[in-house]
């Protein structure tokens, strides 16, 4: 299926730098819906670096995807966390976030389509090396970021942080060209055994490269420090295994971008 983008010019916003990281918000649209995205970016140099879409929870562009923003920027990338949603919307309230992000996830094609854009955006930037791009994703942002894959989309490799991975669409045999790293809580309640074994059954399928780590005692959010620490919730932030997440996808990176 073939989806026609709309980008408005990036607009800048504002801009505020954290030592030499650059942060500037701006605006882009899918369609008729404006989002406001966030870069951040070493502004040390004006050389073009590989490209990396941080898509975020069902709560929205939040801190908390800027703060992962920022730590990709500090390694080096040109980091554009995204507005799925559209307007700046975000929310505290777990009632309306999963209004938000239901509404997306019972369309995949509207879900791939907003994601889409976002990419178009972030490879827009002068310091975007359009050829090594990446995109990752937690939680409801992780299944976003699997959804841009399914999707057939240009990008070199997509990284699930504890993220849904069922689908309403399943990858079609020989479409994903990207690499998929997912990285899973072995005791995460909100994703089955069954959703597991039915999206490995599908990356084979589709013939796809692809990675699953399992992180054991990690239930969902794992990464997240504002989850919590009570695994027995169903949502806890997990230190040791957000680290190892986090090196994990630094060590598919330098694969996919060849170092």
């Amino acid at each position: 299926m073939r989806y026609v983008i709309a980008l408005l010019p990036v607009i800048f916003l504002s801009g505020v730098a954290f030592g030499d990281i650059q942060a500037e918000t701006v605006e882009y649209s899918d369609g008729e819906t404006v989002s406001k995205g966030y870069f951040a970016y070493d502004d040390s140099s004006d050389a073009e670096r590989p490209a990396v879409l941080v898509i975020h929870e069902w709560w929205g562009l939040n801190d908390f995807a800027r703060a992962k923003a920022r730590e990709l920027a500090e390694a080096g990338y040109l980091a554009f966390a995204c507005d799925m949603y559209g307007r700046g919307e975000t929310t505290d309230s777990p009632e309306r976030a999963a209004e938000l992000a239901g509404a997306l996830r019972a369309e995949p094609a509207l879900l791939r389509k907003r994601a889409a854009a976002a990419l178009a955006a972030l490879k827009g930037h002068r310091l975007a090396d359009s050829e090594r791009t990446a995109a990752i994703g937690f939680c409801f942002g992780g299944g976003a970021a699997l959804e841009l894959a399914r999707s057939g989309a240009d990008v070199d490799g997509v990284v699930s942080f504890h993220g849904d991975l069922d689908t309403g669409e399943g990858a079609e045999a020989g479409k994903v060209k990207a690499a998929v790293l997912v990285l899973h809580g072995g005791d995460d309640p909100h994703v089955s055994d069954a959703d597991l074994k039915s999206f490995m059954d599908e990356m084979r399928t589709a013939g796809a490269d692809w990675q699953v780590n399992i992180y054991g005692g990690a239930v969902h959010s794992f990464t997240n420090p504002a989850a919590g620490g009570d695994p027995s919730s169903g949502a806890a932030y997990d230190k040791e295994a957000a680290r190892r997440a986090w090196d994990a996808m630094r060590a598919f990176f330098e694969d996919i971008f060849g170092g």
